[in-house]
């Protein structure tokens, strides 16, 4: 084994990015416009910092847009930042589409 491999067998495909279907004419003006690694929303600490560490500030909450991550809005606490993220609170945002 390499220093580089991967664990599992060497014929698999790669997990880190989906596959391209061929036939799509827009896969690859598609696959640019994903979120990197598909997270399309996340939040941030308002003052910076590792956000594990300080669990009861306010979060920034951002939101992909296509090319860039935008604010979308701002959370009281690292639950309800998350619940946002995970898309499970469903009273958040609710003008949001």
């Amino acid at each position: 084994m390499g220093r580089h491999s991967r664990p599992g067998q060497p014929n698999q495909p790669s997990r880190a990015v989906p596959r391209v279907e061929a036939d799509d004419p827009l896969a690859a003006y598609e696959r640019r416009r994903r979120a990197p690694m598909d997270v399309y929303r996340r939040h941030r600490p308002l003052h910076g910092g590792a956000s594990h560490l300080s669990p009861d500030e306010p979060r920034a909450l951002e939101a992909w847009n296509g090319f860039v991550y935008v604010p979308a809005g701002t959370a009281e606490n690292l639950p309800a930042a998350q619940a946002w993220a995970n898309g499970t609170d469903p009273g958040a945002f609710a003008d949001e589409q």
